[in-house]
């Protein structure tokens, strides 16, 4: 399976200079489908793309990653200001369309629904990681922020580490997670020394404009969007809690899908999950709509 040439775009917003890209594919009359993360862009998503050649495919660089830049580097965008970029987006390419959406993705795609629900048919919000939703809402969102200034106080490695300690860990965070110490870097193949760089998106921007988002609940039942809540097969992470969660609030079942939280890569940044199964099971998803 190939995906065709993607025709890449550029769009002036209001605090960012977005990039994004759009496939063309097929002749059948399915709305385009939008695949999106954040902070991850663009890249995390050729795999899975290109098992919809017969959908047109957009996808972007969320605000301050990767090729889509900030005007300020240091603001850290929120979920509704991502959701206001993904607005414009689907207004340039023309809505509706169906939304993938992954981890930080998945959080701004719930914001979007809830203030722009005729911009998309059907959402699949990917193991959303949110705190707020959560019993342990107090010691996840302290956790998440210890990460921050983990990273803010010893670099790259030892910020990455910790993040990779609070991800994966089961079940409902103790009350004093926040105070123990991240684990060594090297552990993971990180590098101990730090650059003094404080540019990552993920550490240095998404930690602190994206956990503590509370979802619009209210927004979200009342929406005209049909949401599917997803998970993966690791259950008890917070992301996959969050899910779980939220699907509950909303009146809904969680529909599993196969993999882990990156189920649907396929090489991309080294990391392979199940993404043929994973992809066999998004086209089943959509075409329930």
């Amino acid at each position: 399976m190939t995906l065709t040439e993607a025709t890449t775009r550029t769009l002036d917003v209001p605090g960012a200079t977005l990039t994004y890209d759009v496939r063309p594919g097929g002749t059948n009359d399915e709305p385009p489908l939008f695949l999106i993360g954040s902070p991850m862009g663009a890249g995390g998503f050729v795999t899975l793309a290109s098992h919809f050649p017969d959908r047109t495919i957009i996808t972007y660089d969320p605000r301050g990653s990767e090729r889509s830049v900030l005007d300020v580097p240091t603001n850290p965008p929120t979920p509704e200001d991502h959701a206001d970029d993904l607005h414009r987006v689907i207004q340039e390419v023309g809505g509706p369309v169906d939304l993938f959406a992954s981890s930080g993705g998945a959080v701004n795609a719930l914001a979007l629904v809830a203030k722009h629900p005729e911009d998309v048919r059907t959402l699949v919000a990917h193991e959303p990681p949110l705190p707020s939703v959560l019993p342990d809402r107090d010691a996840a969102l302290a956790a998440a922020q210890a990460v921050h200034e983990t990273y803010m106080r010893s670099g790259f490695g030892a910020g990455m580490a910790h993040f990779i300690a609070v991800v994966s860990h089961q079940g409902e965070f103790p009350d004093d997670f926040a105070q123990q110490p991240g684990p060594d870097p090297a552990m993971f193949g990180m590098p101990t020394e730090d650059d003094s760089t404080r540019t990552d998106p993920l550490l240095g921007l998404a930690l602190v404009g994206s956990m503590p988002y509370e979802p619009n609940l209210v927004g979200l039942r009342n929406s005209s969007t049909r949401i599917v809540m997803a998970a993966g097969n690791e259950v008890g992470t917070m992301a996959n809690r969050s899910a779980q969660a939220i699907a509950e609030r909303l009146g809904t079942t969680v529909v599993t899908f196969p993999g882990d939280h990156g189920g649907f890569f396929g090489g991309e940044y080294g990391q392979t999950g199940e993404p043929d199964a994973f992809a066999a099971k998004l086209h089943e998803v959509l075409t329930q709509a």
